[in-house]
């Protein structure tokens, strides 16, 4: 056999990766997950993850990530790591996907790319990324030791990534563009009754200032119009998510927005190619349903495999 070709192949070593990498090497698949980075995907950006079963302290997303990694290749898995998947082709009933350093085929293909954050394309933005502006807490919460902050966004990644950062800064202005937080309550409830935390609901912000680094934000409320300048060194945002299906996207049938469609069992509109965590298209992304669509892809990989 080509040492290449695969029962199973993974893209994406994020929870969902790792998860259908477990199930698929248990079931006696020969797979393999093809990472461009290390093993963890965007859990590793994650300070503490209170909500993941069996962890009732909570657990930083690294060391879930060196777990989930370690026992995928433990059961047989090989991980692919700093291999970048550049094309997928579908030939002669096998999946090919064409890598930085090697083509791979394989019978089955499981998609677990992931997202990444969404950009609010502000005057600012772009401009002072690395230099105030910043989409992760944990990479760059501890340069802003002191210092006044905005976190614009108000779900669970705004206020999670808010409690970290809260250990260093001085202040927070929270900026919501919806009339209310839309985290879970126990997040919320974290804030309440800080003195050092502010939260503009029901405003959006408008620009990021400063030019070397950031200096400030304006916000305007959305009911009034009326225009404020908040001073701060830092800017974290979480507005939401982009799909990382680019890749597959000639292949199957994503929504709107680029996030991929599948069934209950996680078929694509391509047979042989499924979909796992937070590249598909759903209401709910959470580590512990990611984990759970890997381990039912993969599953279901078999099932179609050896029928």
């Amino acid at each position: 056999m080509n040492q290449n070709i695969y029962d199973l192949l993974i893209i994406g070593a994020g929870p969902a990766g790792l998860s259908a990498g477990i199930y698929g090497s248990r079931a006696g698949l020969r797979c393999a997950i093809i990472e461009k980075g290390m093993p963890g995907g965007t859990i590793m950006l994650t300070d503490i993850i209170e909500n993941y079963p069996g962890f009732p302290e909570g657990i930083t997303g690294s060391q879930l990530a060196e777990l989930m990694s370690r026992q995928c290749t433990r059961l047989g898995t090989e991980i692919l790591a700093n291999t970048e998947a550049k094309k997928v082709k579908a030939e002669s009933g096998l999946f090919h996907v064409v890598t930085d350093k090697a083509e791979y085929l394989a019978r089955a293909l499981i998609v677990a790319t992931g997202s990444r954050a969404k950009r609010l394309n502000i005057p600012g933005e772009e401009k002072l990324i690395g230099r105030g502006v910043s989409y992760c807490a944990t990479c760059d919460g501890p340069l802003f030791k002191n210092a006044d902050i905005a976190i614009i966004g108000c779900g669970n990644s705004g206020l999670q990534e808010g409690r970290f950062l809260h250990k260093f800064v001085r202040s927070i202005t929270f900026v919501e563009f919806l009339p209310r937080p839309t985290a879970d309550k126990i997040l919320i409830d974290y804030f309440q009754g800080k003195a050092n935390v502010q939260f503009f609901l029901g405003h959006e912000l408008t620009e990021i200032i400063g030019e070397s680094a950031v200096e400030g934000i304006k916000i305007r409320d959305r009911t009034s119009g009326q225009e404020s300048f908040i001073k701060v060194r830092g800017v974290f945002i979480y507005v939401g998510l982009i799909p990382n299906s680019q890749l597959v996207r000639d292949l199957v049938k994503t929504d709107t927005s680029g996030f991929i469609i599948t069934d209950e069992e996680l078929n694509t509109s391509v047979s042989g190619i499924f979909a796992a965590g937070d590249v598909r298209s759903k209401k709910i992304r959470q580590v512990v349903v990611a984990c759970s669509e890997g381990a039912q892809a993969a599953i279901n990989a078999y099932h179609l495999l050896n029928p």
